[in-house]
């Protein structure tokens, strides 16, 4: 299968301090792949680093065989790669509809209600109809989380970054947002960042598990689950009782 997402010998370093050091990563086109990591292991770093939001230092990402890494985010997004944010990215002011629409004029000068029947749709896609009048301030943490998602697919996106789409859930928007991430990434490919481990058992194919910002294992969640060095690392003992 060819790689839709590649990263080789990204390292990324802030006034001496290196963050990611020749993180070799290799996403293949139509998978689920999750990046886990105890705090401060560069998850977020390599996810930068791979949308254009910081330069690596060194190595390069590729994009379905082209180099990107030179590449301001809008450029990344207009190459079919599009990404969500751990930290809300909504306009709360605005309504459901709105943020929706907002996303989709980014680039075009069609008026407000050519966008409309798109908008509605996608909201539709992640389980948002009905709101469409609601401020996104007034949404729920969950909600929240899925209008984000919509936001990131108006660009009709190949490839979807996803950081921490569960993250502040309780169980039960946890088990509706596997769902709904199980049913976006339909002919996509994701990469998401997630602590959840149900999630990603249940999401992933495959896993690539950072620590210190290297690449401290990959495999599937089976293969993780019982590594020695990622239990040590990140898991805990409790994964092996």
């Amino acid at each position: 299968m060819a790689a839709a997402l590649q990263a080789r010998g990204v390292s990324r370093s802030f006034r001496g301090f290196r963050a990611l050091d020749r993180v070799d990563l290799t996403v293949e086109e139509g998978e689920i792949h999750a990046i886990l990591g105890p705090n401060g292991a560069g998850k977020t770093t390599l996810f930068n680093c791979l949308s254009g939001f910081l330069e690596p230092t060194e190595g390069t990402v590729e994009l379905f065989g082209e180099v990107i890494n030179d590449e301001p985010p809008h450029r990344i997004v207009e190459r079919g790669m599009s990404r969500s944010f751990q930290i809300s990215s909504v306009f709360e002011t605005l309504t459901v509809l709105e943020n929706i629409v907002v996303a989709l004029q980014a680039r075009t000068t069609h008026p407000v209600r050519f966008w409309e029947p798109r908008a509605r749709k996608i909201l539709e896609q992640v389980r948002l109809t009905g709101k469409e009048t609601v401020r996104a301030a007034d949404l729920s943490h969950g909600q929240k989380r899925n209008l984000e998602i919509g936001i990131s697919l108006t660009q009709d996106p190949r490839v979807l970054l996803l950081d921490e789409p569960t993250s502040g859930m309780g169980r039960e928007d946890v088990n509706r947002t596997v769902e709904l991430c199980r049913e976006v990434a339909q002919g996509k490919t994701v990469v998401l960042v997630e602590h959840n481990m149900g999630v990603v058992a249940k999401l992933a194919h495959r896993i690539t598990v950072l620590a210190r910002g290297q690449v401290l294992a990959g495999g599937s969640y089976e293969q993780i689950k019982n590594d020695p060095r990622v239990i040590e690392a990140y898991l805990g003992e409790e994964v092996r009782a």
